[in-house]
């Protein structure tokens, strides 16, 4: 039965939206909708332009037979420093500061609405960067690299202290817990990565970089690929880190225990982003 034009555009867009980073054919459309290819082309130059103009995403359209469109989904560098504006002013609450220094962030991190913009934000800094795997480590890691890796439309692998018999075999490695120096272990499955794999790692908290720079060394050991290493917090840290190749969305400056005050603001991501001619 032949659909509305309306109709088609609204099951258009939900279907490009739902497979991001998916390549997907004319004809798959044409048959979808029962309409000529012509028609289905005239439907995604209107989407690709309402995509463009509300810095939804970039809607590539590739010719010939073996074409089709591709969404991309990034954010606008506007609509990024007006999301990360609230989340700072929402960080900014003394009855967050948990002992040792440490911010409470879970409730914001269970939250479906910040989780969706960080996985799309995150996505924006890896718009031109090919991208086969996310990884963060248990616990409070996994809603963010399961968001990023819906955006990128790769899977995310969860790296745990301790390995579960439902994991199989494992690699595992030594690290120093950059605000503690303990010598800590951490595993992954071996089934998790495969050899020349780009991996992107995120992470919720970070002070002295030292669960990051453990995740860097079991991306060695599986001779894979780092790309990048993301963070929702980064937290005031007095020593040397072990390692300062991250992006930050959020920079808590200051937390006294004595007054129970926290001064959190913008972290690296909107200038190491936007600043290097991203921006849309």
């Amino acid at each position: 039965m032949k659909i509305r034009r309306s109709d088609r555009l609204v099951d258009m867009t939900r279907y490009l939206l739902e497979h991001p980073r998916t390549l997907v054919s004319l004809k798959f459309f044409g048959e979808r909708y029962d309409s000529a290819k012509s028609s289905i082309s005239e439907d995604l130059g209107i989407i690709k332009r309402t995509f463009q103009e509300r810095g939804t995403g970039i809607l590539e359209t590739l010719p010939g037979a073996s074409g089709g469109a591709r969404f991309i989904p990034y954010m606008l560098k506007e609509e990024a420093e007006s999301f990360l504006q609230r989340v700072v002013d929402e960080v900014n609450d003394e009855s967050r500061l948990l002992p040792g220094g440490y911010v409470y962030l879970s409730d914001l991190l269970s939250r479906p609405d910040v989780l969706r913009q960080v996985g799309r934000l995150i996505a924006t800094q890896y718009l031109n960067q090919e991208v086969d795997a996310v990884m963060t480590v248990a616990t409070k890691g996994i809603p963010i690299a399961q968001s990023v890796a819906t955006f990128l439309n790769v899977p995310f692998v969860i790296v745990r202290n301790d390995s579960h018999i439902t994991e199989g075999s494992t690699v595992s490695v030594n690290y120093v817990s950059g605000s503690s120096t303990r010598i800590e272990k951490m595993e992954l499955s071996r089934r998790s990565l495969k050899r020349g794999a780009n991996v992107l790692v995120v992470d919720d908290f970070m002070k002295g970089g030292g669960t990051l720079n453990g995740m860097k060394s079991l991306i060695n050991e599986f001779e894979a690929h780092l790309v990048g290493m993301t963070v929702f917090a980064e937290g005031e840290f007095s020593g040397n880190r072990l390692v300062d190749d991250f992006t930050s969305l959020v920079k808590v400056n200051a937390v006294n225990p004595n007054n129970q005050t926290i001064s959190a603001e913008f972290g690296n991501f909107i200038n190491t982003v936007f600043g290097s001619g991203m921006e849309k």
